[in-house]
């Protein structure tokens, strides 16, 4: 086997950990073929290395974390938007509980499960009693509607559970639900020369992006800044909601909003150089700006998604609506890409 190297974790920790770019995606976490870079419980800004690389220890070419870390590089989109072939308005065509705006990602998402054109959908789930986030690997549409609803508010290395759908799972046509970080590095992957990557390149069939303004770190906003600054269990909590401040519904239909002001102490600092909110590589993006009320904006970016969406229509399990309003999404499109990258 060829493995095309020179970069090594240490690469990486000095040019993204130590310089306070990580992302958090977990892609690194994922295609380390010695398991050796992990993010510890008590250390959420960037991951760790145990103590081993087999480039660095045992001289053998690897270098698969490197290439597909998306802060080494920046992936830039044509436009603010990226490229894309429509944008439409969608919601599912059924019921979704706890479902986020218009449900189209489930629904999407169900249907591609249900006639086998995904085996997995690697996504976030929460614990509705404590809000903890975690990666999971979904398998079944049953078990993907129960979890339904975003968790962007919540920072989590959403990849890592990418190891576990291609190499324990065995799963080849897998769906990534993920940030612009995650979609930036499932990109990198598909172009690797790496044959440590390709595995992971070749089962990914559909790569679905969140807009994101920007993650918290769950122990700080909700332990912080919901617990002890506005005195809210987690299980008082029913849905949290970014859309100009953060709504927080609570169980008995009382809405709190915290201004976004006071959210920034709670931001990831890899989240503060970031310029994409679309997603711009993803097949399909997909956010609440910019629809009617109960509708997914919709961004088709690829033939693939296209196809995912022309068939979840076709079977009735989406419903489209054209109307769309694209200023506010250029709006705030602008205001991140306004940010720029800094280098050193």
């Amino acid at each position: 086997m060829s493995v095309v190297s020179g970069s090594s974790y240490q690469d990486l920790q000095r040019e993204v950990w130590n310089a306070g770019r990580c992302s958090g995606c977990g892609a690194c976490v994922a295609v380390c073929p010695a398991d050796a870079i992990v993010f510890c419980s008590d250390q959420t800004i960037c991951p760790e290395n145990r103590f081993y690389c087999k480039e660095v220890v045992d001289g053998v070419p690897c270098g698969a974390c490197y290439a597909v870390c998306p802060r080494v590089g920046t992936i830039q989109g044509r436009g603010l938007l990226g490229e894309y072939r429509s944008i439409i308005a969608a919601k599912a065509g059924s019921e979704i509980p706890h479902k986020q705006s218009g449900g189209a990602v489930t629904a999407i998402l169900t249907h591609a499960l249900e006639t086998d054109m995904i085996d997995a959908v690697v996504t976030v789930t929460e614990d509705r009693f404590t809000l903890q986030p975690q990666s999971v690997v979904i398998t079944s549409s049953g078990d993907l509607i129960r979890h339904a609803g975003s968790r962007y508010a919540w920072w989590v290395p959403l990849l890592a559970a990418l190891k576990e759908a291609v190499l324990k799972k065995k799963c080849r046509r897998i769906a990534v639900i993920g940030l612009p970080c995650v979609t930036e590095a499932l990109a990198l992957m598909k172009k690797s020369d790496n044959d440590l990557v390709r595995p992971y390149a070749r089962s990914i069939r559909l790569v679905l992006g969140l807009f994101c303004t920007e993650t918290f770190d769950y122990d700080h906003l909700v332990g912080d800044i919901l617990g002890r600054r506005y005195k809210l269990m987690p299980y008082d909590i029913e849905r949290l909601n970014v859309k100009g401040g953060l709504d927080v519904t609570k169980t008995d239909g009382e809405v709190i909003r915290i201004p976004l002001k006071e959210l920034e102490e709670a931001i990831r600092p890899g989240c503060t150089i970031c310029t994409d909110l679309t997603a711009r590589e993803a097949d399909i993006s997909a956010g609440a700006i910019g629809s009617p009320e109960g509708y997914t904006t919709l961004i088709i970016r690829s033939g693939v998604g296209e196809a995912f969406v022309h068939s979840a229509v076709a079977a009735g399990a989406l419903i489209v609506d054209e109307t769309i309003d694209r200023q506010p999404i250029e709006s705030l499109a602008a205001k991140k890409a306004a940010r720029g990258i800094p280098r050193g």
